[in-house]
């Protein structure tokens, strides 16, 4: 396999090229236009490494449908004591920021950049980045990002300050999702917390597949 350098147009080779980690390219810049082709192929830059971008598109892939989310009884116990107040793009760029600086005691540092949350709240601004807002008593617990194109959402991070915020960011995800008739959520790397959650592995070749179909339909731009 080989990894490739990528030239200043906002092309891919194409994600089953990768190596067995997944990397696939270095390079390029987190344009909108670069970012958005990358995704629609299946890839997505993982960290910042100095001046370099590094790309994956791991085999397998973890994602979601949202009708088979298993939520746990005691996640349902805390939604319905409404201790929480959840909000939809209100607060994203506070949000992706606390993503970069909490801190993860299964890696050293964040590869949310600077450069990284510029782009991100780019795409946000375009009515295609997303957030999950968590509130408590008006300050923000907890919450996750990402974008949507067509029938998919493809997560990036996610952060909580207080007990259960961020997991109750990700069920109002899957239950908006729901409304919104999202079909796949990508969760990219494989979790055991996530697998807990009803989200699978699929070979790369699948959800290749998987990810063409669910582009089909037309991005619903705009805030959730």
């Amino acid at each position: 396999m080989t990894v490739f350098l990528l030239p200043e147009e906002p092309v891919f080779p194409p994600a089953e090229e990768a190596e067995p980690d997944g990397l696939i390219a270095i390079g390029g810049d987190l344009s909108p236009a670069r970012l958005l082709n990358a995704y629609a192929q299946g890839i997505f830059p993982w960290f910042d490494d100095g001046s370099d971008i590094f790309w994956y598109s791991p085999d397998p892939r973890m994602i979601l449908f949202p009708d088979r989310f298993k939520a746990p009884k005691s996640l349902i116990r805390t939604v319905q004591k409404n201790i929480f107040e959840i909000r939809f793009d209100t607060s994203f760029y506070e949000v992706i920021r606390a993503c970069a600086d909490t801190a993860r005691p299964d890696q050293e540092g964040t590869w949310i950049s600077d450069r990284f949350i510029e782009a991100y709240s780019t795409l946000y601004d375009m009515g295609i980045g997303h957030s999950v807002e968590v509130f408590l008593n008006d300050s923000l617990a907890g919450g996750l990002y990402g974008i949507s194109l067509g029938e998919v959402f493809f997560g990036e991070s996610m952060f909580h300050t207080v007990n259960d915020a961020s997991k109750v960011a990700f069920y109002a995800l899957v239950e908006r999702s729901k409304q919104l008739r999202i079909r796949l959520i990508d969760c990219q790397i494989s979790t055991k917390h996530l697998a807990n959650l009803g989200a699978t592995e699929v070979p790369r070749a699948e959800y290749l597949l998987l990810l063409k179909e669910s582009l089909n339909r037309p991005t619903q731009k705009g805030r959730w």
